[in-house]
């Protein structure tokens, strides 16, 4: 039996701000190393790193990664979908803004809000709680708000990416969710993603006509390893933990902080302006948080799963 928990403890609290603190990090990361190694061959390397790493780790903690289990279709499924958001995003940034591809993104938390509970009915969110999740998102939109008018050509398009790259996150949540990957470790779960990210991302890479190389500076290095061992392996694999053992739907609501992250990561490491809509864009996303993972009476709970049956 997984021990599930109703609310977000202390633990999950602090792995989550820790996760979205890197995340932000890693844009920054992302966006500075760009300009010697292309997006899409730094995320094969980071991903083949991964493996490798999570390969050590489960032959240390003694974890099974290819015992049959029922598991391959849910898994194939989730490592899909889950490279079909990077394609979404790369793409998609060929076509608009950085700004509007991040507001689209993050519409995720909805998708993993409106349709997990008809999988997992104690998932419900509550009337404060679908407010919370809302004011949140505003506060994202408000952060990025002096850029987004500016677009490009294809803007459309890109647009439409950065929403399918969003809903693809979400999906690969309620199949983490609603297969048989809710039984898998979280070593299999995260082994199943990157492993068909790791077969995709070199070939789309190709067809984009990427330049590979590994002549690169020791900061870019020092980056893509930083990008490997906790982006790829760590922090992924505390998320996947972490969706085993807490609601998605409040877990979701946290990455909402990641975007914010970056630009709060940008304004100490870049030197740039720290602004007032980015202090109310904070402030927005903790309110919003706070009202998510407000802990539900055990009467409404109750209620909540009669109401499905």
């Amino acid at each position: 039996m997984i021990d599930r928990k109703s609310h977000l403890d202390t633990r999950a609290t602090s792995l989550l701000l820790a996760c979205c603190a890197f995340w932000g990090l890693q844009q920054i990361l992302i966006k500075t190393t760009v300009a010697e190694v292309p997006p899409l061959w730094q995320a094969s390397i980071r991903m083949a790193g991964a493996i490798l790493l999570l390969w050590l780790w489960c032959l240390w903690r003694r974890v099974p990664l290819f015992e049959r289990d029922g598991t391959l279709g849910g898994g194939l499924l989730a490592g899909l979908l889950f490279a079909g958001e990077f394609v979404c995003i790369y793409l998609g940034l060929q076509h608009t803004t950085a700004s509007r591809l991040t507001v689209f993104l993050y519409t995720s938390p909805f998708v993993v809000a409106l349709l997990l509970p008809r999988f997992a009915p104690t998932e419900r969110l509550r009337g404060v709680q679908w407010l919370g999740l809302a004011i949140a998102f505003t506060g994202v939109v408000a952060a990025f708000s002096e850029s987004f008018g500016h677009s490009s050509s294809g803007q459309l398009l890109g647009d439409a990416l950065a929403l399918g790259g969003g809903v693809l996150w979400g999906l690969t949540t309620l199949a983490i969710r609603t297969t048989r990957l809710s039984t898998a470790s979280a070593e299999k779960t995260l082994f199943y993603q990157i492993a068909v990210t790791v077969a995709v991302s070199p070939l789309l890479s190709l067809a984009l006509g990427e330049r590979w190389g590994f002549a690169y500076s020791s900061f870019a290095w020092f980056s893509i390893a930083l990008q490997t061992a906790i982006g790829a392996f760590a922090s992924y694999l505390a998320w996947m933990w972490m969706l085993r053992h807490y609601p998605a739907t409040r877990i979701s609501s946290f990455t909402f902080l990641t975007p914010l992250f970056a630009l709060v990561f940008g304004v100490v490491l870049l030197d740039e302006p720290l602004t007032l809509q980015l202090v109310l864009a904070l402030a927005s996303v903790a309110l919003g948080l706070v009202l998510v993972n407000r802990r539900t009476s055990p009467s409404v709970q109750a209620e909540t799963v009669r109401g499905t049956n």
